[in-house]
């Protein structure tokens, strides 16, 4: 009986590949295999990415989206609706794609930082790069 042999390397590499086919421009700002590995933390949330990287490229595709950040392609979509139904973000279809435009006036959530709204967080964490 042959062992099946699928590493997380392996799958990650797969999905890499796929997520940047036909996308010149992608350039992976994820975490390495050895990052994945071990439990990391960051200060920011994926949402925070997901929007960043949204605001930043609108064209996106959620698959590159999921490749950039480091989680999967089921993960963004489900941050995607949260974003949406929360008036963060605004789906308009194009065609056979969405493209989405970040509310960049609505307050940040928590009591804490909610002086502050989504462009204020957006310009402090913006790829200077990119932008």
């Amino acid at each position: 009986m042959k062992k099946k042999t699928s590493s997380k390397a392996a799958k990650a590499k797969k999905v890499a590949e796929v997520a940047t086919k036909g996308s010149p421009k992608s350039k992976p700002t994820g975490t390495s295999s050895s990052a994945t590995s071990s439990h990391r933390w960051t200060f920011l949330t994926n949402h925070t990415h997901v929007l960043g990287l949204i605001h930043t490229d609108p064209d996106l595709v959620l698959r590159q989206v999921a490749f950039r950040v480091g989680i999967t392609e089921r993960a963004v979509q489900r941050i995607v609706l949260d974003l949406e139904e929360q008036g963060y973000l605004v789906r308009e279809r194009v065609g056979r794609r969405n493209r989405y435009q970040v509310v960049t006036d609505l307050p940040l959530r928590h009591p804490i930082e909610a002086h502050r709204n989504i462009g204020d967080l957006l310009e402090l964490v913006a790829n200077r790069e990119e932008a």
